[in-house]
């Protein structure tokens, strides 16, 4: 037994880093595939950092939903910024390794970004609920302290749920395989990879993934079924369109986001859905972040009408130079 024991540590050291074999062999793309994500990651950092500035700078912008919106763009940065620098260097260098403890963390770092994501997209769900269906209660019961409350829980839960699944992941042994078949250190293709019995983790993990993905969904379209009931009930269709016009653009994120997301994590592992899952993780994970700015902006009459005017006071500007 005790020998048993000192193999099973010996192989488990083996496993000093994983290689992320990414989208197969593209050596002859690499450089392609760099100006590319190049292209993505700055489009992405300056979509977002754009809303983020607008939020602060521009009085009119400071209320609850461009609050939610500013943190969620935040969020897209963070996540965004987790994957694609690691991937771009790959490209330059050749180089995929990439060391254990530096799976998990990325892995960490995420995923709780992307559960925080569910739970701020429930809470700006709540705000276009209680903007439309309760208008005359909507300033006393979306305050400052409730904005930063619905913040700070959606943080604490991603974090504490995505703490709890890598913390039953670095106990798990890994002796030989080390490849991993993705473009970065997620949960599922991790775990594979382990000699261990997982039975244990992947219980735990339907259920964070309950918890964090499936429940946040469930109150989201709780909240937009309550609110389209309401946007029908409203008499002249002008006030339906201006209604609708408020959460038309939170309603397109939420269903491109939690399309893929379920696709990813909550859909069975095996046939044609493996082949597909590495595209759907591309697209919640990389392309979603990118469109998302350009989907509040051009959906948005006042994002629109200030970008408008910041564009003609530079213009005058330049013109007077």
């Amino acid at each position: 037994m005790q020998l048993e024991k000192s193999s099973e540590w010996q192989n488990t050291t083996k496993i000093k880093e994983f290689i992320l074999l990414g989208f197969g062999n593209t050596e002859n793309l690499n450089i392609l595939l760099f100006i590319l994500f190049l292209i993505i990651y700055t489009v992405t950092l300056s979509g977002n950092l754009l809303i983020i500035t607008l939020v602060v700078v521009e009085k009119r912008l400071h209320t609850p939903m461009y609050f939610f919106l500013s943190n969620f763009s935040c969020l897209e940065i963070c996540y965004t910024s987790a994957i694609l620098p690691k991937m771009m260097a790959s490209f330059i260098t050749g180089n995929r390794a990439i060391s254990f403890w530096g799976c998990i963390l990325q892995m960490q770092f995420f995923l709780t970004l992307a559960a925080t994501e569910c739970y701020l997209l429930a809470a700006m769900s709540y705000d276009r609920y209680l903007a439309i269906c309760r208008p005359l209660h909507y300033v006393t019961l979306m305050n400052n302290k409730t904005c930063i409350l619905l913040v700070s829980i959606s943080c604490i839960n991603g974090l504490l749920l995505i703490t709890i699944l890598t913390s039953l992941l670095t106990q798990l042994t890994f002796c030989d395989r080390y490849k991993i078949d993705h473009f970065f250190c997620d949960f599922t293709p991790l775990v594979r990879l382990s000699c261990s019995d997982t039975w244990m983790i992947e219980r735990v993990a339907l259920i964070t993934s309950s918890l964090g993905l499936l429940s946040t969904f469930f109150i989201t379209v709780s909240f937009y079924a309550f609110i389209i009931q309401a946007i029908l009930k409203i008499p002249s269709v002008n006030g339906r369109q201006k209604a609708f016009s408020t959460c038309s653009s939170h309603l397109t994120v939420v269903s491109i986001f939690y399309g893929s997301l379920m696709f990813v994590y909550i859909l069975p592992n095996t046939g044609n859905f493996e082949d597909m899952k590495k595209a759907f993780s591309f697209l919640y994970s990389v392309l979603t972040p990118i469109v998302n700015p350009f989907i509040y902006s051009l959906r948005n009459k006042d994002i629109k009408e200030i970008l408008r005017k910041k564009f003609f006071k530079c213009r005058r500007f330049s013109d007077f130079y």
